[in-house]
C-alpha cells in the first residue's frame, strides 16, 4: 500500500530540478555537441566558455574535464550587499528576484517577453551580481561541494550564505503573525527550496489557526444555546407565576 505523498515539491525534488539550470564553464579539452533531451550542447572548445545544464558540468567538473565559472551572485561582495539589503534596507521584505529579460520583436521592434524559458539565465557568468536566483540555496550548496576549488573566498561565502538563510528564514516565520490576522504573505523573492521548506510550516500555522477557529465557533453556539436555554426557564417562571396570580384572584 503506497502512502499518501505531501502536496507540493519536496526539498530533495527541488534540488533534482536546480541541475537543470544553466551555468558557465571552461572546458579542459575538445568535446563534441552531445544530443539531450533538452537540445544539443555546444561543441566545446577550449579556453573558449560554454553553457551547460548544472549536471553536465558538474560530471565535467568531477572528471577534470572543465571548470565551472561562478555565477557573479556567488561572490562576498554580491553576497554582503544583498545581506545589507535584506538587513538594513529593507528588513520586512526579501531581496528582489532576477529581472526577467525580454526579447525584441524584429517585425514590430517592441519588447516582449521570452516564450515560457524553463529557466531565467540567473546563474550564467554574465548575470547580475545582485539578485538572488529562485535556485540559489540549491546551487550554491552543489558548486561549494562539488566544485569549491572553482570558487574564491569558499569559505567566507559559506558564512555569507549560512547569515543571509536565517535572516530570510526569520523573516519567513514573522510572517506568521501575518496570517493570523488573515493577511496576505508575499513571497516574491523567496528561493524554490524556502518555499518547499516554508509549506510545511505555513500548513502548520493555518491548520492550528483552523482549529482555534473551529473551538471559537463551537463554543460561541455553545453560549448561544445556554443563552437560549435559560430565558425559555425564566420564561415558564413568569407564565407559571402569572397562573399562580389568576388563581389567588379567583
Amino acid at each position: 500500500m503506497s502512502l499518501p505523498l505531501p502536496p507540493g515539491l519536496t526539498p530533495s525534488e527541488v534540488s533534482f530540478l536546480c541541475e537543470m539550470e544553466s551555468v558557465t564553464i571552461i572546458p579542459r579539452q575538445r568535446l563534441e555537441s552531445v544530443e539531450l533531451l533538452g537540445g544539443t550542447t555546444p561543441p566545446l572548445h577550449p579556453p573558449q566558455t560554454a553553457v551547460l545544464p548544472l549536471w553536465l558540468a558538474l560530471l565535467l567538473r568531477h572528471q577534470s574535464r572543465a571548470n565551472i565559472v561562478p555565477p557573479p551572485w556567488l561572490s562576498p561582495s554580491a553576497l554582503h550587499q544583498i545581506l545589507e539589503y535584506e538587513t538594513n534596507i529593507s528588513p520586512h521584505a526579501f531581496s528582489p528576484p532576477p529581472p526577467f529579460p525580454a526579447t525584441t520583436n524584429p517585425t514590430t521592434n517592441t519588447s516582449t517577453a521570452p516564450i515560457s524559458p524553463p529557466f531565467l539565465p540567473s546563474s550564467l557568468s554574465t548575470a547580475p551580481g545582485q539578485y538572488l536566483p529562485y535556485h540559489f540555496l540549491e546551487l550554491s550548496h552543489l558548486l561549494l561541494q562539488h566544485a569549491s576549488e572553482d570558487i574564491p573566498e569558499a569559505d567566507t561565502i559559506r558564512r555569507l550564505l549560512r547569515d543571509l538563510r536565517e535572516v530570510r528564514m526569520a523573516k519567513m516565520r514573522d510572517s506568521a503573525g501575518v496570517l493570523a490576522g488573515e493577511g496576505v504573505v508575499s513571497l516574491t523573492g523567496v528561493g524554490g527550496l524556502e518555499v518547499s521548506e516554508y509549506r510545511g510550516f505555513v500548513g502548520g500555522v493555518v491548520e492550528g489557526l483552523r482549529k482555534i477557529g473551529a473551538a471559537r465557533e463551537q463554543a460561541r453556539k455553545e453560549r448561544e444555546e445556554e443563552g437560549g436555554s435559560e430565558d425559555s426557564v425564566d420564561e415558564d417562571r413568569d407564565a407559571e407565576g402569572r397562573e399562580e396570580g389568576d388563581r389567588m384572584e379567583l
